[in-house]
């Protein structure tokens, strides 16, 4: 008998703003996960153990909506470079991937770049398209958030 090949296709979603604030601010806020679901629609919580920046090699859990579904998440920092490159790499029983931040003073903001690259072997039709569509939500909210005069770090 033979095994059941199961599609597993490694996904990349690149997308990048402008953010007219400083480059450490804008570092330090996205290098806390903890502080993801001020911004992103997906991120329901996470825990750190710490507060701030985190640094290369620490552990922290999240939870995540998944179209509907709560998933609980693990994550690695892989690089914390501040303020110009953060990754972090993360498992879970739904998906596999990584996060990766690049940053870059231009004017007077930040060029900020997120890449997500994910595999899943979900078989969910429009996953793709809904995770690009909530990726725009979040940098357009991230950008909307530190550009805010109201904003406190």
């Amino acid at each position: 008998m033979r095994a059941v090949e199961q599609s597993v296709r490694l996904e990349r979603i690149s997308q990048e703003r402008f953010i007219q604030a400083p480059i450490e601010a804008v570092y330090n806020y996205v290098t806390q996960p903890d502080r993801w679901h001020e911004w992103h629609p997906t991120s329901l919580s996470a825990d750190t153990g710490t507060t701030g920046s985190l640094s290369a090699g620490t552990r922290f859990t999240e939870v995540i909506d998944l179209l509907g579904v709560r998933v609980p998440m693990s994550y690695r920092v892989q690089i914390a470079r501040p303020p110009e490159e953060f990754k972090a790499v993360f498992t879970s029983l739904a998906v596999d991937g990584s996060i990766h931040y690049s940053l870059h003073a231009c004017r007077d903001g930040t060029l900020f770049k997120r890449v997500l690259t994910y595999e899943t072997e979900l078989q969910l039709a429009g996953l793709h398209e809904r995770m690009v569509e909530l990726s725009t939500v979040a940098l357009d909210q991230l950008k909307q958030r530190l550009e805010n005069p109201a904003f406190v770090e």
